[in-house]
């Protein structure tokens, strides 16, 4: 979880706490919230601290008790007013020039404490109201891709990405940052420079932050592959309160880096090389001395027929070239005419098996 989500969950807890249901159970949970992350325990105190001194402007309006209206022409009611008057408006008549004014009692210096409550309240509405504009939404958005589709969209910061089959993203922008996380399959990102809002993909605990550069980001069972093709992109892993688990990787155009495990492996391929790993983009998936099982398996990821390895004999069959991967069927027959591999069809999938 990043700081801001943190901030809001600390926002939640407190509105909570002092909503006037609060209960032992209700306690209970605060505790263990409290208890699973450091950065939860500094934003509760923070927000707390916050709360408490808005709390003091109530001291300022000392006189008539909150609530209280006073009654009625209780101002107007007196025995100034003329014996002929109106029974109906006696009571609402005053002659000026009857009034007596008691002295007004000399002017005392107010006190420092309240010079510094006035200064706080002015400090922290200030700080609230910056915090609000810096992290007030601008842009949030869900999208997402079925089976076989992509989708290429334009963001409100002038980026663009580009979402490969079957993949869902959350945008989430702001004044002081741009977040988009990646909660399944891959995304190309062209972003707009803008240096002082870095642009950061989440995937599970993995972050890749760029300011202006071209990327893609995969998520799947296997961990988390980063691709870049233009730029520098930061690769960090989120660790208890969102902060870095170990140091950063950075990755140069040409770098290939996958993430699983606890580590990462980065592969300094080129950027041509870099480029073919996106074919997807244009139709096409490329595979050089690639394990059939893993060339069945990216198929599977853009047809709803999925390919099926039937033995280990096949699965380990080595295949390269370019293919369409709207077209299994025409990868299926290749793989019968050059290689020891029978196939076997249905409605739903087709079944490979090693002769």
């Amino acid at each position: 979880m990043d700081s801001a989500r943190i901030e809001q969950a600390a926002a939640a807890w407190l509105a909570r706490r002092d909503g006037g249901a609060w209960n032992a159970d209700d306690q209970a949970q605060l505790d263990a919230w409290l208890a699973a992350a450091t950065a939860h325990r500094v934003a509760w105190l923070r927000l707390q601290a916050a709360w408490r001194q808005a709390g003091r402007l109530k001291a300022l309006g000392a006189g008539v008790p909150a609530g209280t209206i006073p009654p009625r022409g209780q101002w107007s009611q007196s025995d100034l007013a003329p014996a002929d008057a109106a029974p109906a408006t006696a009571g609402a008549w005053v002659d000026p020039g009857k009034l007596r004014f008691a002295p007004r009692p000399p002017a005392r210096a107010a006190h420092p404490s309240r010079h510094a409550a006035l200064a706080a309240v002015a400090l922290l509405a200030g700080a609230l109201g910056w915090a609000w504009f810096r992290y007030a939404p601008t842009e949030q958005a869900a999208y997402a891709t079925a089976t076989g589709e992509l989708r290429t969209l334009a963001l409100g910061d002038g980026s663009r990405l580009t979402l490969s089959s079957d993949s869902r993203v959350e945008v989430g922008f702001t004044r002081a940052r741009r977040r988009i996380e990646l909660q399944r399959g891959e995304a190309f990102f062209e972003v707009a420079k803008d240096a002082s809002r870095p642009f950061v993909v989440v995937a599970g605990n993995r972050r890749a932050t760029a300011v202006g550069t071209r990327y893609a980001v995969r998520r799947d069972d296997a961990g988390v592959r980063v691709v870049v093709t233009e730029g520098t992109v930061r690769l960090e892993t989120a660790a208890d309160g969102g902060q870095p688990a170990q140091p950063s990787t950075l990755l140069p155009a040409g770098s290939i880096a996958v993430a699983s495990h606890g580590s990462v492996l980065v592969r300094s391929a080129g950027v041509e090389a870099a480029e073919r790993e996106l074919g997807w983009r244009s139709g096409y998936l490329s595979f050089h001395d690639t394990p059939l099982a893993e060339a069945a398996a990216e198929f599977n990821r853009y047809g709803t027929r999925k390919i099926v390895i039937a033995d280990a004999d096949a699965a380990a069959l080595r295949v390269g070239g370019n293919f369409r991967w709207s077209n299994a069927e025409a990868f299926v027959r290749l793989l019968e005419q050059g290689f020891p591999v029978r196939a076997e069809a249905d409605g739903e999938r087709i079944v490979l098996h090693s002769r």
